[in-house]
């Protein structure tokens, strides 16, 4: 893990109060095409990092986190899901590249949650304001409608 992608994920254990994992995350560069083909379903997104499961976090090649705030930011949040999933237990970490079983509607709106604070955090400490996470806030499960006969 370079020294970079360790302090960045320094950040994230710091402020998401998550423990040090035992092994770090791999993160892997990807073009964008990568993000709307699988984190997207094939639809152009602004996706531009992604945690799916396992121990990779992948990050869009257009970014440079090294010399941008908030292309670090992003790695950030994504190394974030990575603690999380560690703290869920995932054995899926273990030698897979994705969740064996998927997180839950909430949990996974839960943790976007968390993710986009330390986000916020992250960037706010060193003294910037970027708009990160608004898109979640009209964000919610649908459940199935309960049986009419049952009410």
């Amino acid at each position: 893990m370079s020294d970079l992608y360790a302090t960045l994920l320094s950040w994230a254990i710091t402020l998401s109060g998550y423990p040090a994992p035992a092994e770090p995350p791999v993160v892997v560069v990807k073009p964008h095409a990568f993000f709307t083909e699988q984190a997207c379903h094939g639809q152009e997104c602004k996706v531009l990092g992604w945690y799916a499961g396992g121990k990779n976090v992948y990050i869009d090649a257009s970014l440079d986190p090294e010399n941008n705030l908030f292309a670090s930011s992003i790695l950030v949040h994504e190394m974030v899901h990575y603690l999380q999933g560690v703290a869920r237990g995932d054995d899926a970490l273990k030698g897979g590249v994705a969740f064996n079983i998927a997180p839950s509607c909430e949990q996974s709106i839960q943790w976007e949650h968390q993710a986009y604070a330390v986000q916020r955090e992250y960037i706010l400490r060193y003294g910037a304001y970027l708009p990160v996470g608004a898109s979640m806030l009209h964000v919610h499960c649908e459940h199935a409608q309960a049986d009419p006969a049952q009410r």
